[in-house]
């Protein structure tokens, strides 16, 4: 026996030196979270090292600070290529993609399972996502057999119940022999939105309920099944959906993310989708990450929208939606908020980047500061990149950001505007003043309208969820009227304190806790939010305190302490009560950036102490003018994100006090606002330049246009009297994809001002314009507007040479190339759909204009 024990004293002496070896040779690829980062699919992971280190090179070249790998179902013909998810090969690949990544100064974060949601060859029916049914007048548990969608090779299975410990874990122990006892480790992993259809149970529901809520749900059945809306079904159902949202918390996500954080990766959580309070999941990741599906429709003139997506269908983003998880960050104090961005924006091959910066502008006021392209596809290499011929291989949903993309030439372009302004955002705190009461109780007293009879609070359809409700209907005011806000749950209200008369969380302080009109509370939070106001937290209550305690057991007893607890709340005096929210915060003196009401989003965050802004023009309503700030300053400056360039603004006082900036923001365009102490997070030289613009002159041509570097070759050069789209010049020139050079001579009207500055207005552009002025090079214009400053010291009275080169859509070229060689649509499982998820074909496709649209013009200040 003795000798036994000293076996296993030496053998786990042996493996606590293997482990602490393990940790002190650990390699993490963390990259650079100010530059966007990407999703990576790997198609069968069929993939090489020479491809791995060709691609990551050039996402390094493009300014990406990260990758995030999603193994998914593979190609026909590349068979003998795939690499079974987890064994040695595909483990192989993957630590050479940890120490390339690394080489570059790349980060890597890894899908915990394939495709999506959580499955796998490991998941046993015991383990599968269940459901409740009933037979024989019992609720019985059945399984949903939903497969791991999009799944790759070795990840194959039933999809795992989120709802049960046990299972988790055991799905976990297939990382702990494989992923975890790698040498190379990636930053974070990763959990995609839910999307377990129909599963609403588990084995051992009506125990945890039981334990939970407090009585037997069996003997409350009639009620559970009524459709009616009764008073007793409501609360019967409200505890069944707690259950489910305290099983998802307390089951899943806290053992996955305290799973992920023993073996040291932060953890990356789209929480939205499922029947839990979202608010409580996104604070249990380390990263929470929202979505932006689709495309919104600003009204900004020039900008496009693919005119088959689907809004009935698919929905639009949304701010509303998108700050679920940007306030769990700001209360938690987490520094990244991320996003899976542009799925969807528009059909394959007709993205253009002046349809992306809007959708990531709107994340950016939403409180996201992490950016994930969704995304790009690892395809083989050759000789030229891609190794098959163009386009490639490419994932059926998303915006193709990769190297066949038509707009990777000019990707730098928006990845450089990405991560100056997530530098600044990253690097700061919030600094909003109204906390909102998030009353999901009042969400769980409506019919639910998902698969499964519950409540998924999905991001792609707000409408059917969060803006039928009061509190949606009242943050939507609160964002029109420029109040900066921020959403907190019961869970999350629990652990708030007061100093000096403000709320106090983790990541920040408040001014202000708003209840919005809601018929139940739990009394806990009732009480919660007396005893906030007992120490000087100033309450405002939407109309009336609520009147019910949700649920079923002892209702009457804590119907009772809502009541009186009431009763105490509304005598005390930092609480108001009213039907007009608004005017009551601006009787508290809460701060109102009446900016939105000019047409202007925002959002206002502090840096080193000193308020600044950055500010998104998405509409058509404004365009120069003066606005007024909530903040103060002896001097504001402007940074253009785009240009890297600051100026100082002109400034006033408005007649109550508050500081105004003369500011110039077109439709379509962006900047931060900072004080003197804020404009280091800035760059760039420091310019004084007044704000408002006339026209010098408009070019009208004519215009000497040839054909650069595109497909298909050999086409002739033109001349244009007026601009005009290149398709019109032949047929052949209508399925053209590539770059189009425009030249002419422009005089003018007085000599240069040396003290004036002057830009170039475009006019539209599709898709993307590279400007020379006399023989040099002077910028890009990628997004609305199409504009760049033309430098005083190159500009003559006379003779001025200006070149512009096109880049279009490859949409165009893509018309001619389906109809030719089809064959390149040769993927498993859903093959290539369009954005209305029918088989793709591009042959029936009208020619997209294509070319330099303008009308052009040259514009001073002076």
């Amino acid at each position: 026996m003795r000798l036994i024990r000293l076996t296993c004293f030496v053998l786990l002496l042996l493996t606590w030196g293997l482990a602490s070896a393990q940790s002190q040779t650990r390699i993490t690829a963390t990259g650079n979270t100010t530059r966007p980062w990407t999703y990576w699919w790997w198609m069968g992971s069929g993939v090489s090292r020479e491809g791995i280190t060709r691609q990551l090179e050039q996402f390094a070249q493009a300014g990406l600070g990260g990758v995030h790998i999603i193994p998914i179902y593979g190609v026909r013909g590349y068979e003998s290529q795939f690499k079974s998810y987890l064994k040695p090969e595909w483990l192989a690949h993957f630590q050479h993609t940890i120490r390339e990544a690394n080489r570059l100064g790349l980060g890597v974060d890894l899908t915990t399972g394939t495709g999506w949601p959580f499955g796998g060859p490991n998941v046993t029916a015991e383990m599968a996502a269940k459901q409740w049914k009933l037979q024989n007048g019992q609720l019985s548990t059945v399984m949903t057999r939903q497969q791991v969608k999009r799944a790759a090779p070795g990840g194959e299975g039933l999809v795992l119940d989120p709802f049960n410990k046990t299972s988790v874990q055991k799905y976990l122990t297939r990382f702990d022999s494989t992923l975890v006892a790698l040498p190379e480790q990636p930053r974070a992993v990763y959990n995609d939105s839910y999307e377990v259809y129909g599963a609403n149970w588990t084995d051992n529901f009506l125990a945890e309920f039981r334990q939970r809520r407090g009585y037997d749900l069996t003997t409350q059945l009639t009620a559970f099944l009524d459709t009616t809306l009764a008073e007793l079904s409501v609360r019967v159902k409200q505890d069944y959906h707690q259950t489910l949202s305290d099983l998802l918390t307390d089951q899943f996500t806290t053992t996955w993310t305290a799973w992920a954080r023993q073996h040291r990766y932060q953890s990356r959580n789209q929480a939205h989708g499922s029947p839990g309070n979202l608010l409580d999941l996104y604070a249990l990741a380390d990263i929470p990450e929202t979505e932006s599906f689709g495309s919104s429709r600003f009204p900004i003139p020039g900008l496009r929208v693919d005119e088959d997506y689907e809004v009935d269908r698919f929905g639009t983003p949304h701010p509303l939606a998108m700050k679920f998880a940007s306030s769990a960050a700001n209360l938690l104090g987490k520094k990244l908020v991320s996003s899976e961005t542009t799925t969807w924006l528009a059909n394959h091959f007709k993205v253009s980047l002046s349809q992306i910066k809007p959708q990531v502008d709107e994340l950016f006021t939403a409180g996201i500061n992490h950016i994930f392209f969704h995304g790009t596809t690892y395809s083989p290499p050759g000789q030229d990149w891609p190794g098959e011929a163009w386009p490639g291989w490419l994932f059926y949903a998303s915006t193709n950001y990769g190297p066949s993309s038509h707009f990777w030439n000019e990707l730098p372009q928006l990845t450089r505007y990405i991560e100056r302004c997530q530098t600044r955002l990253q690097n700061s705190q919030p600094d909003n003043d109204v906390l909102v009461y998030f009353p999901i109780h009042d969400l769980w007293a409506t019919p639910a309208k998902s698969i499964g009879g519950i409540h998924q609070l999905e991001v792609h359809h707000i409408e059917r969820w969060l803006l039928t409700l009061p509190f949606g209907k009242l943050c939507d005011r609160l964002r029109q009227q420029g109040y900066s806000f921020d959403y907190v749950s019961d869970t999350q209200l629990a652990d708030l304190t007061v100093s000096g008369g403000r709320v106090q969380a983790k990541g920040g302080r408040y001014r202000v806790v708003l209840v919005p009109a809601c018929r139940y509370m739990p009394e806990r939070t009732l009480q919660q939010l007396a005893q906030l106001a007992e120490q000087g937290a100033t309450i405002v209550f939407d109309g009336k305190v609520p009147e019910m305690a949700p649920g079923f057991n002892e209702a009457q007893r804590r119907n009772t302490l809502i009541e009186t607890t009431g009763q105490r709340i509304q005598v005390l005096p930092t609480v108001r009560v009213g039907l007009d929210v608004v005017r009551l915060l601006n009787d508290l003196k809460v701060p109102q950036e009446t900016m939105t009401v000019q047409g202007l989003t925002f959002i206002r965050k502090q840096a080193t102490g000193k308020p600044f802004y950055f500010v998104t023009n998405l509409g058509d309503q404004f365009t120069a003018g003066w606005v007024t700030l909530t903040a103060s300053s002896p001097q504001w400056y402007h940074y253009n994100p785009l240009t890297d360039q600051s100026e100082a603004l002109l400034t006033r006082q408005a007649e109550n006090g508050q500081p105004q900036v003369w500011l110039r923001l077109l439709p379509g365009q962006s900047c931060f606002i900072v004080p003197p102490t804020a404009s280091s997070i800035g760059g760039g030289p420091l310019n004084n330049k007044a704000a408002d613009y006339r026209s010098v002159v408009q070019l009208g041509g004519p215009w000497q246009f040839s054909f650069l570097s595109g497909k298909p070759a050999g086409l002739p050069p033109a001349t244009f009297p007026q601009l005009t789209s290149w398709t019109t010049l032949s047929d052949s020139a209508s399925y053209f994809s590539g770059v189009g050079r425009y030249s002419t001579t422009f005089n003018l009207p007085t000599a240069p001002n040396p003290a004036a500055t002057y830009w170039l207005d475009l006019g539209d552009v599709r898709e993307t314009a590279r400007v020379s002025l006399n023989g040099q090079e002077i910028g890009v214009a990628w997004s609305i507007p199409f504009e760049v400053e033309l430098p005083t010291r190159l500009l003559r009275q006379e003779g001025n040479q200006l070149t512009i080169e096109v880049t279009n859509l490859s949409a165009n070229y893509m018309r001619l190339r389906d109809g030719k060689l089809p064959t390149w649509k040769k993927f498993y499982e859903i093959n290539f759909v369009d954005i209305r998820y029918r088989p793709f074909d591009a042959t029936k496709w009208k020619p997209m204009p294509s070319g330099l649209l303008g009308p052009v013009r040259v514009l001073s200040n002076l």
